[in-house]
């Protein structure tokens, strides 16, 4: 299994539209095979850090993950929200493999 963390950039005066952004994926992205773990938003600290999480099984399943979302009405509508309004400023992917479990006390 492997985590995508998604860190993103985004203008501050447009928190309200990258919210939207995140809403819009929390429905596609599960519809389209990955397991959603939510998207961040700016609270304290940063006002321009946000970040979108997800689990996926490999990175083969990543792709055909991509080529559902790409096809997806609410995926493609979202895409083109993304670039119209141009609240993110930049965006980055990073894959990640969990290395801490067992979780727990040793036996």
């Amino acid at each position: 299994m492997l985590t995508c963390i998604i860190r993103y950039q985004i203008d501050p005066t447009k928190r309200a539209e990258f919210g939207q952004y995140a809403r819009n994926w929390g429905q596609a992205i599960p519809r389209c095979g990955a397991d959603l773990i939510g998207y961040f938003a700016p609270h304290e600290g940063s006002s321009t850090l946000a970040y979108g999480i997800y689990n996926i099984p490999s990175l083969a399943a990543y792709e055909v993950y991509r080529a559902r979302l790409a096809e997806d009405p609410l995926g493609r509508e979202n895409y083109a929200f993304a670039q119209s309004q141009r609240f993110i400023l930049r965006e980055d992917r990073t894959f990640l493999k969990l290395a801490s479990t067992p979780h727990g006390a040793p036996a």
